[in-house]
């Protein structure tokens, strides 16, 4: 699956599960305190992402998927999900990398 569509089909599941989605703007994400890279954290019962317009498509996926495997694997367990995406979920939920 192509990096943009599998950013694509994230951004959906993630809009369903109530992720909060911030893409900086190009001007913001040039600015003195803005984020180098893309992340996800909780913010009291919110989940928020932020995605860096920067980066390559596959860098925000792996970011997305991440959240939604950290945040939201009960949403996903009663969702269809394609099961490519499924499995990269999967996989990048087990990485145990930085968001």
């Amino acid at each position: 699956m192509e990096a943009r569509d599998l950013l694509e089909a994230l951004l959906e599941l993630a809009e369903g599960a109530q992720l909060e989605i911030r893409v900086l703007s190009r001007r913001s994400a040039s600015s003195e305190f803005a984020p180098t890279e893309s992340a996800a954290c909780r913010v009291g019962d919110r989940v928020w992402v932020v995605l860096v317009p920067d980066e390559p498509a596959e860098s925000q996926a792996e970011i997305l998927a991440r959240a939604l495997g950290r945040y939201r694997a009960g949403f996903l367990e009663s969702r269809f999900v394609a099961p490519g995406v499924r499995d990269f979920i999967e996989q990048m939920a087990g990485s145990g990398g930085p968001d």
